[in-house]
């Protein structure tokens, strides 16, 4: 989106890129509609992304293996106590500031995929955070992303066309030549309805596509926001997520709205006063479980043809560090949430944290690779043949099978 204050002077090219960017949705005027599947279904796909790398064993904690409590220290979880985790089987718990999550599991609709990674070995935030969302191997090799790619493989005016970016910039794994459009949550004042009327009636006369788009693009704009997505005092990171997750909810019920969305929640780096069952991994969490929630009520009936996948760049150490945090890991967790997913598990081959299984002698060692879930994702949910994401959509990749029964 190009910034207003930065271009004294427009073209008229410039004009209608700048006024179609400012409309936020303007764009989906010229995007392929969407028509209903034969079969009836309407999936929706929305991927999370979560930036500075999730500590999965906070998360999803072991507690049934006898070395978490140990290496976690006082930042571990436990099954008793004024904080205590909420049990999903008998050797795993989830962080109770997650309710709605263990709610979703409960029902099985919420799944979780432990000790988990890319294939970066690393730990480096911006190389993690490519090859998460590229979906290559390694880091640095192309400017788009798996998701973009996957959009660009499904049939054009099939069950789903176009993309969601949400946020200032559009995320990589949303990057490529399928097309998408973004929304940016207002965080300044917006034009009122009449100086909007007379820029539509402007454009009627000098361009009347761009009017159409305008126009469209202001009335998704106040789907998007209405009364309850208006700026609140003192929100905080957690308040932010759940905003954006309604807001984007909002657009994506539409019958002619996108099917697939990406969205990055940054903040996730907890190297000091991680805080265990509470502080600030505690409200990062409780931010993440309201966002699915919101997800959940807003997208209504559609949410049951829905998967919402949560990932990040890898995870953190085993051990706590000397300031109560934890340091940039490997192995981690990845969620599953939606009407769509078969849930109610764990799915773990569980390599244990005693010191010689710790990769590196440091993090939790990874024995799935996240590809394999997100190709089972992208298979059985929106029909993305093997063939095609081994070589399209995760390029070199023959050799990561999709994970078989993650969609109900």
């Amino acid at each position: 989106m190009m910034d207003c204050c930065e271009n004294r002077t427009l073209s008229a090219s410039s004009r209608r890129a700048l006024l179609v960017g400012g409309a936020s949705f303007a764009a989906w005027a010229f995007l392929p509609k969407f028509s209903r599947a034969a079969d009836g279904r309407d999936p929706r796909l929305i991927v999370l992304i979560l930036r500075g790398a999730l500590d999965g064993l906070a998360t999803v904690a072991p507690i049934g293996d006898p070395d978490y409590a140990p290496l976690h220290g006082s930042i571990a979880l436990a099954s008793d106590g004024p904080h205590a985790a909420i049990m999903l089987d008998p050797f795993f718990a989830l962080h109770p500031s997650m309710g709605e999550f263990a709610r979703m599991y409960r029902e099985k609709h919420a799944a979780v995929i432990h000790a988990v990674a890319t294939p970066y070995r690393d730990r480096s935030h911006f190389d993690g955070q490519d090859v998460l969302e590229s979906g290559f191997a390694g880091p640095g090799r192309v400017q788009s992303g798996w998701l973009n790619r996957a959009l660009e493989v499904l049939p054009k005016g099939g069950r789903v066309s176009g993309g969601l970016a949400v946020g200032a910039t559009t995320p990589l794994v949303l990057r490529g030549a399928a097309p998408t459009v973004g929304w940016v949550p207002a965080a300044l004042p917006q034009a009122d309805d009449d100086t909007a009327a007379r820029l539509i009636d402007l454009y009627q006369h000098r361009d009347p596509t761009l009017a159409t788009a305008l126009s469209q693009g202001l009335k998704l704009e106040k789907i998007a926001l209405g009364d309850d997505m208006k700026p609140k005092p003192g929100t905080n990171n957690a308040g932010a997520m759940r905003q954006v997750s309604r807001g984007a909810a909002k657009l994506m019920v539409a019958d002619d709205g996108p099917r697939i969305a990406a969205l990055a929640f940054d903040g996730w780096d907890t190297h000091a006063n991680e805080g265990g069952p509470v502080g600030r991994l505690a409200q990062l969490l409780s931010g993440l479980d309201g966002a699915l929630g919101e997800l959940e009520s807003g997208l209504g009936e559609r949410w049951r043809d829905t998967v919402v996948v949560v990932a990040t760049e890898f995870g953190r150490t085993a051990r706590i560090n000397g300031t109560e945090g934890t340091d940039h890991g490997t192995g981690t967790v990845a969620l599953l949430a939606g009407g769509a997913v078969k849930g109610g598990r764990v799915i773990a081959d569980w390599p244990g944290l005693k010191a010689a299984n710790l990769y590196e002698g440091r993090d939790l060692a990874p024995t799935c690779d996240l590809r394999a879930a997100l190709k089972g994702v992208l298979r059985d949910h929106l029909g993305v043949s093997e063939r095609v994401l081994a070589e399209r959509v995760f390029p070199d990749s023959a050799q990561v099978k999709p994970m078989q029964g993650l969609i109900g």
